[in-house]
């Protein structure tokens, strides 16, 4: 039996006014009250621009935004880098190839709390894994307090990160390349196409539609990094560690600037709308070209 428009619509309607409760109106209401100067919930009253003003002026801002862009390019860039390493070889060895594929997906299943609290052991000083297997292989000279200097607490959050989500992307990767026809990987052997350069023309071109979802989704992601450094440093040593989600945090919550916070949650919002469009985007258009 056809469904009627009326019937299409009302199946429609709760869809449409769950959406407009808890996430329109929020949304709303949050950029509204980045105007005022709002302490926790209470209302505040109007101040237009000036908490952006001193956003501009705040050095924990100007530290977060910083490490913010650096932990992300080094995700997506490292991330990617691995997982399609990590892909590659999957997809060359066949007989293997199913018994692991699964095993990819078991870091990314696991809880950020549960992720962060076994890197921080791992980092630790005291009897840490990191340092006692550089000690063992007589790289003291390499041992550092990961977590506590300024030069190698983000790094060391970030590759907790790409630990964790490098198995995920591998996997997109792979089912991109066990979508290539079979046609097309054999005619580049006969035509002497292998190693490197059979990646280079044949690998690389074809596996734009993964690399569009891997990519978009790590600097979404990365962009929005709270779990990690809150558990894992909050935001020290010296703010080396702090992220715009942390702030946000920090200043809402904390220390109950809820306005000020929510003007950052806005700034991070633009952020990430304008940056995972842009990337969408110029890498659609990048499958296209090729």
């Amino acid at each position: 039996m056809r469904m009627t428009r009326r019937a299409a619509v009302l199946l429609v309607v709760p869809a449409v006014a769950a959406y407009i409760v808890f996430a329109i109106y929020p949304l709303v209401r949050g950029i509204a009250v980045s105007f005022t100067d709002a302490k926790g919930l209470a209302s505040g009253h109007f101040i237009g621009l000036q908490n952006y003003r001193v956003m501009l002026r705040d050095p924990t801002i100007t530290a977060a935004f910083r490490n913010t862009i650096v932990y992300t390019i080094v995700v997506v860039v490292v991330q990617n880098s691995l997982a399609l390493a990590v892909a590659w070889w999957m997809y060359s060895l066949p007989r293997i190839r199913n018994a692991i594929r699964a095993s990819l997906l078991l870091p990314a299943m696991m809880a950020l709390v549960a992720v962060s609290y076994l890197w921080s052991f791992i980092y630790s000083p005291l009897g840490g894994p990191l340092n006692i297997i550089m000690d063992t292989l007589g790289l003291r000279r390499l041992e550092q307090v990961w977590l506590g200097d300024p030069h190698t607490a983000l790094m060391s959050i970030a590759a907790a990160y790409i630990w964790m989500y490098t198995g995920y992307t591998a996997a997109i990767y792979l089912s991109n390349y066990l979508a290539i026809p079979a046609s097309v990987m054999e005619a580049a052997m006969i035509d002497g196409a292998r190693g490197w350069k059979r990646f280079r023309t044949i690998d690389w071109p074809l596996l734009g539609p993964a690399l569009t979802v891997n990519v978009t989704l790590a600097t979404i992601g990365s962009l929005r990094v709270f779990d990690l450094p809150f558990i894992m440093t909050k935001g020290g040593p010296a703010n080396s560690t702090q992220t715009l989600s942390l702030v946000i945090y920090q200043n809402s919550f904390a220390g109950f600037e809820f306005a000020y916070g929510t003007a950052i949650a806005v700034v991070l919002l633009v952020l990430t709308v304008v940056v995972g469009v842009t990337l969408t985007t110029l890498l659609r258009r990048r499958e296209v070209a090729l």
